[in-house]
């Protein structure tokens, strides 16, 4: 009786001190507990000592499991050993507890179930794949392996280890599964990038009838994310909410990460806003999401918000940086940067190099510098955002200096080399390009597909075309930016019979186009006027579902514009859903190419109207088209609005169309006032609009003082040159024609050739001035004489005046009749039915004379002769132009 009465009180008081375990909530409360039971001489009791071990873990006091554990080492319960290894696993100590594991095993006291879910887990944390192998065979060893907490944990410790085979494999052959297992796999896929398997595991454990948790969700969410998944990515979303987990701020933020990959914002901000709960990652998330879909101001608001609540951490504060030197608001990022430095951020290298990469895109080279040089170990970006900062800001010499530099102590990269291409390219220096080029073929970066199309670029935009040409076909791999850099390239040199020759290429070798391959063809089809090809180009785009593009929309309006088809291009505006202010630019553009001035002023109130403020492209667009139609008050009332209502500063080209406004309508005096009160030291593009307009009005006096100040300028362009020729043998003076030509040969420049041409059924015929040498050249003089025949007898006299050199009136006269667009005209007559229009093509303003015997053609064989040259396109139909013959 007694011995069970005091049996009794012993159970008793197990049990209040294992309560009393239980319920301790502070260090405090345990060490009171825990001397309590030394007391009690309960020390190197198995049970209590093994409590003790965990609940000193639970407060994050693995000295204190270890004070419990060493006095009981000696033992051989196994539960103090597995209560020491769970406890230091638990607190982060992973080698210790492995160290444990094998001193245990030394001590031959054998593992049991219970040993191994936690050393596999420390295993598993510190990434030894050797030693997760050998833990792997001391569960076969011990016959464990269909242990379902021990799989679980191999499951875990090899996706850990990016060795999905082996996770799979110990799945596989689990015959018990709990929702555990399938989180791990889904997780394990998930985390390593596997999007299309976590997915599938997901709808297998469905299928399985394994109900999913929050841990099964948050797996799966970034594979969803990762696939752009939308579907399978809003059935998980109505799991979660079934689940009623909503207050999850975990799954919160994985749902909001999934969503902006799915670049639905308006999800997003529902999400956020509904969210009871934030924390740090949720403003990283959106903070980040926001910038890297574009919305950097939005993102910098975000990051405002957050400040009034939570402090950012250096993730926040570099997405921020980012967005900042997308905008270019270096205030912010100054302010960001402060921030930094008050609240004592360790600028590590990652934030630094983002700092000197903010800073340069915002124009403050200066403070980049400042940052770099303060970095304690720069890396290759750290140079590279220099460098790249240097070039963006027109500091060439500086650039290529850093570079020399940092060869001294870093290899460069082919990052590194990508800048300087592309410094070439924009300096048009062939020998640095070429210099760059064989560093590139030294080192071994010429397999790479992104420096060989910047070679491609670099060669075209230098001037060497034939070289751009060679880098292609030298090419081993290429990708689809290569036929894009190549066509772009075509189009820089005005080459566009190859450009069209590698978009045939581009299709046999089963390359499909993507939307860059559009807007790089497009151009080629608006210089050569190719309509047909255009079309052809038009109906692709359909195809490929590009037509919403707003890029696409305005290149398409510019190529039906200047191909002939203004109708198709106004068309192609109206369809536009969505306009900026270079769609409006195009269509008042494309308005003045055709003398429609009205509609372009109209078209400039609507886009005023609709909100769209005009750039200064948008000006020189309305004074051009004003300019063509005779609209002087208007054209002046637009160039005086850039600087009061827009606060634009007009530039030398808004100028040039303010004197091509005047002198083309005959206003030279005061055209030349306007010129000498510029502010603006006047160049030759202005001087020369000014001669133009004396030359089709024959005012020799400031013809000859426009032509003194073209030639005291000693521009690089011929363009003026040949002007000023020009317009001295109109007035005939040949000795000053011969020194303008002499100064031309001296300076190396050659005159451009005139050449007209034109597309008939899908191919497109050439012709130069003077050319005798094509297809049907007889047939083609036949007519012209046929035609000279019946416009003589209809009034029509030779204007010699635009016969440029001096020669017999016979001989001029013969030199008229060669012009090129005369010979195109006459070729597309005979090769075409007649009543059809035709339409040609100059490269060249088209003379007074042509511009007379088109008139009569078209009202000789009954005709509508679209010509366009330089400047605009003419309709003549019937003896009449649309230009009203100003021009």
């Amino acid at each position: 009786m007694k011995t069970g009465t005091l049996c009794s009180l012993g159970h008793q008081r197990r049990e209040l001190l294992s309560k009393a375990l239980s319920s301790a909530t502070s260090p405090g409360d345990l060490r009171k507990v825990h001397a309590l039971i030394i007391t009690l001489g309960l020390g190197q009791s198995g049970f209590f000592s093994g409590k003790l071990i965990s609940k000193y873990a639970q407060f994050k006091d693995p000295l204190g499991s270890l004070s419990v554990f060493c006095p009981v080492s000696s033992t051989n319960n196994v539960y103090q050993w597995n209560s020491i290894i769970r406890a230091l696993t638990h607190n982060g100590f992973f080698s210790k507890a492995l160290n444990f594991y094998f001193e245990m095993r030394k001590l031959e006291l054998k593992p049991d179930k219970y040993t191994f879910p936690s050393v596999i887990n420390a295993c598993a944390s510190l990434l030894d794949v050797e030693m997760g192998r050998l833990l792997h065979n001391h569960v076969l060893e011990m016959d464990f392996g269909s242990d379902l907490y021990i799989g679980n944990a191999l499951i875990d410790m090899y996706a850990r280890f990016n060795d999905l085979g082996r996770a799979r494999s110990v799945f596989d052959k689990m015959a018990i599964r709990d929702v555990v297992s399938w989180n791990s796999l889904i997780s394990g896929y998930s985390s390593n990038g596997f999007w299309e398997e976590a997915l599938e595991m997901f709808h297998r454990s469905r299928v399985a009838g394994v109900v999913a948790d929050i841990y099964t969700v948050s797996g799966v969410l970034p594979a969803c994310g990762g696939l752009v998944a939308i579907e399978e990515g809003q059935m998980i979303h109505g799991i979660i909410k079934k689940m009623g987990t909503k207050t999850d701020v975990i799954l919160s933020n994985a749902l909001l990460s999934m969503y902006f990959k799915f670049n639905r914002l308006t999800d997003c901000r529902k999400i956020f806003n509904d969210m009871e709960v934030r924390d740090t990652v949720t403003w990283n998330t959106v903070i980040c999401g926001y910038s890297q879909l574009g919305f950097f101001k939005e993102s910098i608001k975000l990051f405002q918000e957050m400040m009034h609540d939570f402090e950012p951490d250096l993730l926040t504060i570099t997405s921020v940086l980012h967005a900042c030197a997308q905008i270019g608001d270096m205030e912010m990022g100054k302010h960001v940067h402060d921030y930094m430095i008050r609240n004592g951020f360790e600028c590590d290298t990652t934030a630094s190099n983002i700092l000197i990469n903010m800073y340069a895109k915002c124009g403050n080279l200066s403070a980049s510098r400042y940052v770099f040089d303060r970095i304690k170990c720069e890396d290759l970006v750290s140079w590279n955002s220099l460098i790249s900062g240097c070039i963006q800001n027109g500091c060439y010499k500086e650039a290529t200096w850093l570079f020399n530099k940092m060869k001294i102590q870093l290899k460069p990269d082919s990052i590194t080399y990508l800048m300087l291409l592309s410094m070439a390219g924009q300096l048009v220096n062939i020998d640095h390009g070429k210099e760059v080029h064989c560093d590139i073929i030294k080192l071994g970066f010429d397999s790479y597909v992104v420096l060989g199309n910047a070679l491609i670029d670099m060669y075209a935009k230098c001037g060497k075309m034939e070289d751009s040409f060679e880098q292609f076909e030298n090419m081993r791999a290429r990708d689809i930016v290569t036929w894009n850099s190549i066509i772009t390239a075509c189009v820089h040199s005005e080459d566009c019979n190859l450009g069209f020759r590698m978009l045939g290429r581009m299709r046999i070798e089963m390359m499909m186009p993507d939307l860059a391959t559009m807007l790089a063809t497009l151009p080629m089809c608006s210089l050569v006027a190719a309509k047909q090809q255009g079309k052809e180009i038009h109906g692709c785009i359909f195809k490929l579902g590009f037509e919403s593009d707003i890029p696409v929309g305005n290149a398409l309006i510019e190529m039906y514009s200047k191909c002939g088809s203004l109708r198709h291009a106004v068309s192609v505006f109206d369809h536009m859903k969505t306009k900026d202010v270079v769609t409006w630019t195009s269509l008042i553009s494309a308005y003045g190419m055709y003398g429609e001035g009205t509609k372009a002023l109209r078209a400039f109130e609507e886009m005023e109207a609709a909100g769209i403020a005009p750039d200064h492209i948008a000006f020189v667009a309305i004074i051009f088209a004003c300019s063509h139609c005779g609209l002087v008050d208007e054209g002046r009332a637009c160039f005086d609005r850039m600087k009061k209502d827009y606060n634009i500063e007009p530039n030398i080209e808004h100028y040039a169309s303010v004197v091509d406004l005047l002198s083309r309508s005959g206003l030279l005096a005061e055209a030349e006032e306007f010129i000498l009160a510029m502010p603006l030291k006047p160049d030759a593009s202005i001087w020369g609009t000014l001669l133009s307009g004396c030359r089709a009005s024959g005012n020799v006096k400031v013809a000859e003082r426009a032509s003194e100040r073209i030639i005291e300028l000693n521009s690089g362009d011929t363009g003026y040159y040949v002007l000023v020729s020009n317009v001295y043998a109109a007035l005939g003076k040949w000795e000053k024609v011969r020194t303008v030509r002499k100064s031309l040969r001296n300076k190396g420049l050659k005159k451009y050739r005139g050449c007209s041409w034109m597309e008939i059924r899908n191919r497109i015929y050439v012709f130069g001035t003077g050319d005798r040498f094509f297809e049907q050249y007889e047939e083609v003089n036949r007519l012209l004489e046929i035609l000279a025949g019946l416009m003589a007898k209809d009034g029509y006299v030779a204007n010699l005046q635009f016969v440029l050199h001096d020669v017999e009136e016979d001989e001029k006269r013969d030199m008229l009749c060669g012009h090129s667009e005369r010979l195109a005209i006459a070729f597309g007559l005979l090769n075409t039915k007649p009543g059809t229009p035709l339409q040609v093509m100059k490269n060249l303003r088209v003379c007074g004379d042509c511009h007379t015997v088109t008139k009569y053609i078209s009202k000789i064989v009954q005709r509508e002769l679209l010509v366009r040259d330089a400047n605009r396109f003419h309709l003549f139909k019937d003896g009449i132009c649309s230009c009203g013959d100003y021009w």
